[in-house]
């Protein structure tokens, strides 16, 4: 995986992801949809899993590179 694609993946999880869960709990809780309870804790378990795996792969990369020099 390169710099780029990394960046764009750790925006999503850090940025995107959090605020969709927000917003999607807002919204449903202001417009009275079902299951938003449900919706928000999904999002939300993605996220984390998202957060971990990317994570340990930048920890991963991180002790190649300092294994490298």
């Amino acid at each position: 995986m390169n710099n780029k694609t990394y960046d764009i993946i750790k925006w999503i999880v850090l940025t995107v992801l959090p605020a969709l869960s927000v917003l999607v709990g807002v919204l449903g809780k202001a417009y009275g949809w079902n299951g938003t309870e449900l919706a928000v804790i999904t999002l939300n378990a993605v996220t984390v899993f998202l957060g971990a795996i990317t994570g340990i792969s930048a920890l991963k990369y991180s002790n190649k590179e300092e294994k490298n020099l």
